[in-house]
């Protein structure tokens, strides 16, 4: 039996091995913190549970790509609560709020009410979304796909494009309000990732019931039923090669971990210094480690007075200005630009809302001083900080839900700190190597390296989230099993 270790075991890694436990591999996943999953991680205060990186999923209805990759890999027993259908995002923009509709139908309509003359663009739009998502062989199961549009949409900018197909000024902005999901950049986000995004939630949207944490353990137990292991406290630190492959993988006690295949399933910059090998050279290692990585956050965690907060089924996205784009440059007194307001779900069909979250952008800039401490051990000066910070958030969303704050119990806090403690993403990145239409090509990360039988995974090789990372793994392990061996284990679970 051919073993394979795997370095990392959040989404990326679990999916990965998985497949390949199913496929007959020998699978140890190696995770260096205490706890697993990654960006699915939850964490709890008391009884009420909040989610860090997974706060809602879509396309998990039966015949669905989410439902049908999560039926493959053996996880059917997650428990859901479907978002509103006729508004599971909502944009509040210039004093209004637009819905965003599960649906073609629903989605334009909806819309139409508001932009009357733009409902022919608007179905355009959508019919656009259909034609690029389905040049995405992962995202849309289908290996027949057309390449040229799936590399067209990833040079040209989410901008751009809704520029060449909504007329209206305001629109423009509200179809952009999602980004972020995806921590877009005017001129720089390609439209290819904003359709993947955009689709993956527009064929149905849910919370998971209990947090994301659930998909982790369950992903954990697959694994285990087809021989496979999770190893936490194990820290990779050398990845062992000979003159032509990856031999092993050494831990940081020293235990070897010899393998006929590694996949690592961290950031290709934490990757790099791991690689003991000439085939890795020098000019890849530089351009790894100089690639531009997404904007971290700051989120607030809130914990609500009993049956209080009536549960929101839809998720908020607040401008505080006359414009979607550029809420990551900011200053003190522009701070926070944006708002995404959640209700985490404890229960099914939940009538109060237990928790919530609110996330913006923040730059690692603003928590440089205090890089190199731990957690817990940063001192009051950082204390004082978050708590500056988190007033200052909760005072911008009472601006859009008047008298909120009153209805908070206890609030907790992260910053950019808090991401790069637990993830290990350089900067604390949201959504690790940002994609850029000025420089895809450039940096030229894929899953394939020079080292045949080590493979890289997660959301820095394809796209982030939930279906981005699924997506990504199942590429990664293409290359060992072929994609034809794949589509055809897909197909029969469907």
């Amino acid at each position: 039996m051919k073993k394979c270790v795997i370095i990392g075991s959040g989404l990326g890694g679990l999916s990965c091995g998985c497949v390949l436990a199913k496929n007959g591999y020998d699978v140890t996943i190696l995770e260096q913190g205490t706890q697993i999953g990654g960006c699915l991680q939850c964490f709890r205060r008391g009884d009420t549970v909040f989610e860090t990186g997974m706060h809602y999923i879509g396309s998990a209805d039966p015949g669905q790509t989410l439902h049908t990759i999560w039926h493959y890999l053996g996880i059917d027993d997650i428990p859901l609560e479907r978002l509103n259908s006729d508004g599971y995002d909502v944009i509040s923009f210039q004093g209004e709020h637009f819905r965003f509709a599960n649906g073609k139908e629903n989605f334009v309509n909806t819309l139409a009410e508001q932009f009357p003359q733009s409902k022919d663009e608007l179905a355009k739009f959508h019919d656009l979304i259909h034609v690029v998502t389905s040049a995405a062989a992962m995202h849309s199961l289908n290996s027949d796909v057309d390449l040229d549009v799936n590399a067209n949409y990833q040079i040209v900018s989410v901008n751009k494009v809704i520029d060449s197909v909504i007329s209206d000024p305001v629109l423009r902005q509200v179809l952009a309000g999602i980004q972020p999901l995806y921590a877009g950049e005017k001129d720089h986000t390609p439209f290819f990732t904003h359709a993947l995004i955009f689709d993956f939630y527009n064929q149905s949207a849910f919370r998971i019931v209990g947090g994301s944490s659930l998909v982790a353990e369950s992903l954990q137990k697959s694994l285990q039923r087809n021989g496979g292991r999770v190893l936490v406290r194990h820290k990779a630190e050398k990845i062992e090669c000979d003159e032509t492959h990856a031999t092993a993988v050494i831990t940081a006690d020293g235990e070897r971990f010899s393998a006929d295949l590694v996949i690592s399933a961290i950031h290709p910059a934490r990757t790099m210094p791991l690689i003991d090998s000439h085939l890795i050279r020098p000019v890849y290692r530089r351009r790894v480690g100089n690639a531009r990585n997404t904007t971290s956050a700051f989120t607030v965690y809130l914990k609500f007075k009993k049956n209080t907060v009536k549960y929101l089924d839809s998720n908020l996205y607040y401008y505080r200005s006359d414009t979607t784009w550029g809420c990551k440059d900011y200053d003190e007194r522009s701070w926070p630009k944006c708002l995404l307001y959640m209700h985490s779900c404890h229960e099914k069909n939940p009538v109060y809302a237990e928790a919530g979250e609110i996330l913006t952008y923040m730059s690692i800039d603003e928590v440089q001083q205090w890089l190199g401490t731990h957690v817990g051990r940063r001192g009051e000066d950082y204390e004082a900080f978050k708590r500056r910070k988190a007033e200052t958030v909760i005072a911008a969303l009472e601006q859009e839900i008047p008298g909120i704050s009153g209805q908070i119990e206890q609030y907790y806090t992260s910053t950019p700190l808090t991401y790069l403690d637990y993830t290990d993403v350089p900067d604390g990145a949201m959504y690790g190597i940002a994609k850029d239409v000025m420089e895809l090509g450039q940096i030229g990360i894929t899953s394939k390296t020079r080292i045949p039988n080590l493979l890289l995974t997660g959301q820095s090789i394809t796209c982030h989230g939930m279906m981005g990372v699924l997506a990504g793994s199942l590429i990664t392990c293409s290359e060992v099993l072929t994609r034809e061996t794949l589509f055809s284990q897909l197909k029969q679970t469907s």
